[in-house]
């Protein structure tokens, strides 16, 4: 066991546990940050998906260890005084998530995206997306959602 600090949401945190422990039950089990899923544990889903100082990033095999120093945000993190940002508000008003397994690693990929294209083109977005899994197919919806943002109608 070794004590590593993170540095999630904005806040430093310091847990204890084996370094090579995936970042995904770190994030579940010792931080109480339950918006991304294990899903494949393979990095083949995208459901596990947090930024890392601003990039998308699969947390579900990486160890926590490697991401000391680093600004980790979860799908938690995107919200500001308890209000959705504007694209989770967006993904609520087109219904973009069915079962929800997979929406916060949507949300992650999407927000990455955005922060570094706020209008990027229909292929940047599906590209962006591309390492997502949804089995309940609100894909159309997602992209409704991103679109809302895009556009400005969010």
């Amino acid at each position: 066991m070794a004590k590593i600090s993170l540095k999630v949401n904005g806040k430093t945190q310091e847990v204890e546990c084996d370094p090579a422990t995936p970042l995904i039950y770190v994030l579940r089990n010792q931080l109480d940050l339950v918006g991304a899923k294990l899903g494949c544990g393979l990095e083949q889903c995208g459901a596990c998906a947090v930024m890392v100082d601003g990039e998308h990033t699969l947390s579900c095999v990486r160890a926590a260890s490697e991401f000391e120093g680093a600004e980790i945000t979860t799908v938690e993190g995107l919200a500001r005084d308890g209000k959705p940002s504007a694209l989770q508000q967006a993904f609520i008003d087109e219904g973009a998530a069915q079962c929800g397994y997979c929406t916060a690693g949507l949300v992650i990929a999407a927000t990455a995206l955005l922060e570094k294209n706020p209008k990027p083109a229909v292929a940047e977005v599906r590209e962006a997306l591309h390492e997502h899994l949804c089995r309940c197919g609100s894909h159309l919806r997602v992209l409704k959602a991103i679109d809302r943002v895009v556009q400005g109608g969010a």
